[in-house]
């Protein structure tokens, strides 16, 4: 028996891989610990989207080797795949990229019970299939993932992520719709599709079925759990995905649309394979068809080039989408990407202050959504406690307290009164 602890850096996929290694060391008869507990191994999923989590990843890869000398220390993910020599030169034990996560935890265990170290990253462009993982977490966890699509052929400027993670793979319907049911019969009341790029799902599948396929059949058979979906790409939402998905009530009608800029110039220069105008139609028939509904995205600042005139752009354009939410990140250099060859890359100084500039276009735009949730009822899935404050999220994902105490996993509806600190207040409808 071996006691274990993972950390989990980056994004919902290596949150979900993290709860498929759990899973399966778990079943295998290992026992999970806190990271702080003495362990034989420690785990650490990196995240190398930007310069700055390449740090975060180092740092924790040393800080655990530093407090635990004679645990086995290994280490997966992203910025192992795209700089295993690096992560080795750390005196980690075990090296694995994003690929073969069973193989990995094999390795995990021979390290263990065997003092046998392994380094083992393929190339990440020459992988053609999907590994299959469990869906779902652990059992004290309310929402479950289940991944559908690994890997990215878009290529964008400022994006390591394809050489990451290789081509576009896809889970194929029927084995979604089986682990949809898995998670419907483990008792979650949510669910989040999630991938590097779910939009891509199906191009490599016969037939090349559309995303909202895959969707509808998902609604359909686990009709009692909240769906929730992953990050969009704008050409992705047409009238076929909406028509065929607004009839589904276990739908959320959240929708996370990536925009990355509101220049056409700057989505040129990033490689972004639409336009604004592209985009506005895709919110528009949204709006149309989940009346309601929260549209939220993410918006970079500062990147290469971009002008005072085409940051302008990008705040009037967020006005215009009059999103619920806006995730700003400031361009973060990355090698091994096009867009750090670029001229005109930013100082510090100026990414600082377009960063202050959109959040504050950000703030309001969010403000203006939940106020306008004030008198509403919605359903809330209640997570946890926050003292005397019952937490949890209505569908559009804002976060709702309720002052009672609510058992976790239980769904109750909620009218809400006002805002607070990070999302809305309300009480027990009825």
């Amino acid at each position: 028996m071996i006691h274990f602890s993972i950390y989990t850096l980056g994004c919902k996929v290596n949150q979900y891989e993290t709860q498929a290694m759990e899973q399966i060391l778990t079943q295998r008869g290992h026992v999970e610990r806190s990271w702080d507990e003495p362990c034989d191994a420690y785990i650490i999923n990196t995240c190398t989207v930007t310069a700055v989590s390449d740090k975060k990843s180092r740092n924790m890869i040393r800080r655990v080797r530093r407090q635990n000398p004679a645990a086995v220390v290994a280490v997966c993910g992203c910025y192992a795949q795209v700089e295993p020599e690096a992560v080795a030169a750390l005196d980690v034990d075990v090296v694995a990229g994003t690929g073969g996560r069973v193989a990995f935890l094999d390795a995990v265990e021979a390290a263990v019970l065997e003092k046998r170290r392994s380094y083992a990253v393929d190339d990440a462009l020459r992988r053609r299939t999907f590994e299959v993982l469990p869906a779902g977490g652990m059992a004290e966890r309310t929402r479950a993932m289940l991944k559908v699509q690994d890997g990215c052929s878009n290529f964008c400027t400022y994006c390591i992520i394809p050489y990451a993670r290789g081509p576009v793979r896809s889970l194929p319907l029927e084995a979604a719709v089986a682990q949809a049911r898995e998670v419907a019969q483990a008792g979650y009341r949510e669910m989040v599709v999630t991938g590097i790029e779910i939009s891509s799902w199906g191009r490599d599948l016969p037939e090349k079925p559309p995303l909202w396929k895959l969707l509808s059949a998902i609604c359909e058979s686990a009709p009692a759990v909240r769906v929730r979906l992953g990050s969009l790409e704008p050409r992705t939402v047409d009238e076929d995905f909406c028509q065929a998905l607004a009839g589904f009530q276990n739908l959320c009608p959240q929708f996370h649309l990536s925009l990355q800029s509101g220049s056409d110039t700057v989505l040129t220069r990033m490689h972004r394979r639409y336009d604004t105008a592209r985009y506005l139609e895709s919110v528009a028939l949204l709006r149309r068809c989940f009346p309601g509904c929260a549209v939220t995205t993410d918006l970079i600042v500062a990147f290469p080039g971009e002008t005072e005139e085409e940051f302008q752009e990008s705040l009037d354009f967020l006005r215009t989408c009059a999103f619920s939410k806006v995730h700003v990140f400031p361009y973060s250099r990355r090698a091994g990407t096009p867009a750090a060859k670029m001229p005109g890359q930013h100082t510090n100084e100026e990414k600082e202050a377009r960063s202050a500039r959109a959040l504050a276009v950000a703030s309001a735009l969010e403000e203006a959504y939940q106020r306008d949730m004030v008198g509403k009822e919605y359903p809330v899935l209640f997570e946890e406690m926050h003292g005397e404050m019952a937490v949890g999220h209505a569908p559009n994902y804002v976060l709702v307290h309720v002052a009672a105490e609510i058992p976790r996993n239980t769904l109750s509806m909620v009218r809400v009164t006002g805002l607070c600190p990070g999302g809305v207040v309300g009480e027990i409808a009825g």
